[in-house]
Formats: structure tokens, sequence, C-alpha cells
């Protein structure tokens, strides 16, 4: 018995594809990436070694960014009563750049992510920060 992983065989993307598509939608709903991060939680355990990667990065991409959207809403939420005395005004500019880079961040993601699972490969670093 060997500990390496078979990435030889083909297996269903259909699902993965469902939960990226989700993680798009959430730009325009907001709430389809719960959906989306909930199908990838259920589907991970069944899925093959290929999928099971794109499940791992779907996952690891929607709890970063939500720790940055609440750093975010954190600098936002204490500048705005601050800015009243003009020193939150850098905290308010800095939560909109986090949300900023946040959504490039969040939609480069899931095009790289995307384009792997159109080429029937594994995701290569799905615990990455980065894409």
């Amino acid at each position: 018995m060997t500990d390496r992983l078979d990435y030889g065989t083909t297996e269903d993307r259909t699902m993965p594809a469902v939960a990226y598509a989700l993680y798009f939608l959430a730009f325009a709903t907001g709430i389809t990436v719960i959906i989306g991060l909930i199908l990838a939680y259920v589907q991970q355990g069944s899925a093959g070694a290929k999928m099971r990667t794109h499940y791992a990065f779907l996952i690891r991409t929607f709890w970063m960014g939500i720790g940055w959207a609440i750093i975010g809403l954190l600098l936002f939420t204490v500048g705005i009563p601050l800015s009243l005395v003009l020193i939150g005004l850098p905290m308010v500019a800095l939560a909109w750049v986090i949300w900023a880079l946040l959504g490039v961040w969040y939609a480069v993601r899931l095009v790289v992510g995307v384009i792997y699972l159109a080429r029937d490969e594994a995701y290569p670093r799905p615990y990455t920060w980065l894409a």
C-alpha cells in the first residue's frame, strides 16, 4: 500500500463546478457562498483525490475571506464614530481598501480554481493564501 494519491483517473467535475458557480454568484447575492460552502463540506468526503483539492480550496477561500471581511468591518465600525474627530478617516479608508482587495483576491482565486477544474487537474496548492 502506498501513500501516493492517484490523480490519473477522471472524476465527476459537476459538483465542484456548481460550488464555484455559487461562489461567483455571491458577488451579486452575497448568500450563495454559504450554499457553496455547505456543498463543499458535504461533497468533500466522498470526492476523489483531485476534486477533494478543489473542495479544500473553496472551503479555505471562504474562511480566509470571512476573516479579512471581519477585519475590514471592525476597522469600519471603529472608524466611523472616530471620523467625527477626523482620526477615524484613515481607518474607514483602510477598511474600504481591504474590502476592495478582498474582492479582487476572491475573484482571482475563483478564476484560477475554475481553470484547474476545466483542465481536469487537481488544485496544486489548495492551502495557499494566494492563488
